[in-house]
């Protein structure tokens, strides 16, 4: 339920985009984006760090686009998204010393510490990746192409990374009482 709720300004960027233009998909999604903040505070639930990095993103690069009737902003925001939350996470390993993914998932399962070593930075290297398959797409496709990518490439590739990732993870779980 939460990836669902997670992709509900992608999904409605997208719906906008194919009954309208790339404008109307584009305030849709900051509008969907500012919705979701306001529907968990209004239940009173935690707001994650990354949801408000990408409501300010969407918001600049979102304007932007709607300011300067330009397309090319918004095909940008994913990738500065993405290397941004993959600088956060090798920054923080290189310069604080300090393991985010092992801050956000150690209360859910236990790993030794060099596995949480290898996840960090697998996903350092998945924003990477991601980045550069957005410029890719948005560069050299159409935009009707690269909404497509946004949707079904770009979420394909994020649930086939997970689940390749709980099954790496699963083989190092450490059980309670365990070293």
């Amino acid at each position: 339920m939460k990836f669902l709720f997670d992709l509900f300004p992608v999904i409605l960027f997208f719906a906008a985009f194919k009954l309208a233009d790339i404008y109307v998909a584009t305030a849709v999604a900051i509008g969907a984006t500012f919705l979701q903040i306001g529907l968990l505070a209004l239940l009173k639930r935690k707001i994650e760090p990354m949801l408000w990095i990408s409501l300010a993103i969407i918001v600049v690069f979102g304007g932007a686009t709607l300011v300067l009737r330009d397309e090319t902003f918004i095909k940008w925001k994913p990738t500065v998204l993405y290397w941004l939350f993959g600088a956060v996470l090798a920054g923080s390993a290189l310069l604080f010393r300090r393991n985010l993914m092992r801050s956000m998932l150690s209360t859910q399962v236990r790993l030794p510490d060099p596995v949480w070593a290898r996840l960090n930075w697998s996903w350092v290297g998945f924003f990477a990746f991601m980045g550069v398959a957005n410029l890719l797409v948005a560069l050299n496709f159409t935009t009707d192409q690269w909404v497509n990518f946004k949707l079904f490439g770009a979420t394909g590739l994020m649930l086939l990374f997970v689940v390749g990732q709980a099954l790496f993870l699963a083989r190092h779980v450490q059980e309670e009482g365990k070293p």
